[in-house]
């Protein structure tokens, strides 16, 4: 954990004095105060980040993170390990969900392997990160090596600065594939709350009843055998973890080093924030949550960070869908805080009125 002590270091705190600009303005506005709930709560939030009452969201850019796992041989997902290889070039093809969603709320869509059981073509245009060949199987021995778990999060970081070499950056989302990676991210929540694996298990891909069981049996055997330990994030990543996990925690460490906002997705998302978070506090100022998922683990996640999600629309899938979805939301608490006007600015003078 030490490798990411200087980091601390280079993550500003966001500017209080312009948060507390835009509360006063918020509660000046020619409305009852707080009636737009959250939208005013993160429109000061990200005042905050960005230094001004005029904040402007015009470069947002998802970053998907691929990864495979060797716990899918455990038999915890109902689709097979080559699904994420194939999803990869589906979003370069721009055919998936999250293409839709992203063009819809203005965002550009980046592809990221961090551990996909493949050989992609060195010139397919995705960040070509790859820590390993998909994880080993936890379930017999731990997912990575430290070594390998502390690269996948430097990489994460790489790809923040390798996008901010291309142009300029507002706004950054996180998304995920990996066929059966909501069986490490149960297992990371586990391991940092200590809460019992049937309450943080979800059905991921749609499983039944005895796939369930089944599920939970393997994640608390794995817990039992590796005794991750929750006071070093890079033991229990290293442990239980994935690749593209990893990878999500360096984008969330990143966002917050180059001072910009940080939207998480899903289950999985939101454990690499959780990750990037226990190793680098100071990158939670900078970070918000898109949606709250079907999976159960994902309400303790929340609650650990101290994250309350913008969204809960039943969504399960991930990729960044609810990233892309909260970004329209962020977008239009800008223009909350910085376009309705105050009493004073319409000339009403009782409040009452």
């Amino acid at each position: 954990m030490d490798t990411f002590k200087e980091i601390t270091n280079t993550i500003h705190g966001i500017d209080n004095n312009i948060m507390q600009k835009a509360k006063q303005r918020l509660r000046d506005q020619a409305k009852p105060a707080g009636s737009l709930g959250m939208l005013e709560d993160v429109s000061a939030r990200l005042a905050g980040i960005a230094g001004t009452l005029d904040v402007r969201l015009n470069n947002k850019v998802i970053v998907t993170c691929a990864g495979d796992h060797g716990i899918v041989d455990e038999g915890v997902t109902l689709f097979p390990q080559e699904v994420t290889q194939q999803m990869v070039y589906n979003f370069v093809n721009a055919g998936a969900s999250i293409n839709v969603l992203a063009r819809h709320a203005g965002a550009s869509v980046k592809v990221a392997d961090l551990g996909v059981n493949h050989d992609f073509d060195p010139a397919l245009p995705i960040f070509h990160k790859k820590v390993c060949k998909g994880t080993a199987n936890f379930a017999k021995e731990p997912a990575m090596t430290r070594n390998e778990a502390i690269k996948s999060v430097k990489n994460g970081i790489d790809i923040v600065d390798e996008l901010f070499k291309e142009g300029p950056v507002d706004i950054l989302g996180t998304g995920d594939m990996g066929i059966a990676n909501t069986t490490p991210s149960s297992a990371i929540i586990a391991a940092f709350s200590g809460i019992q694996v049937q309450e943080l298990t979800g059905r991921g891909t749609g499983i039944d009843d005895d796939m369930l069981k089944h599920k939970i049996r393997v994640i608390e055997d794995a817990l039992k055998m590796h005794q991750p330990d929750l006071t070093d994030p890079i033991d229990v990543l290293s442990k239980v973890g994935g690749a593209e996990i990893g990878g999500l925690a360096g984008l969330v460490i990143g966002a917050a080093m180059h001072g910009i906002p940080v939207v998480c997705d899903g289950l999985i998302s939101t454990a690499g924030a959780l990750i990037g978070c226990e190793l680098v506090p100071e990158a939670k100022e900078y970070l918000f949550a898109s949606h709250r998922s079907l999976e159960a683990g994902h309400r303790f996640m929340h609650e650990r960070l101290g994250l309350e999600p913008l969204l809960d629309l039943r969504m399960r899938l991930g990729e960044g869908t609810g990233s892309a979805l909260a970004m329209e939301l962020l977008d239009a608490s800008t223009r909350v805080l910085c376009d309705i006007k105050t009493f004073e600015e319409v000339a009403i003078k009782d409040k009452n009125l």
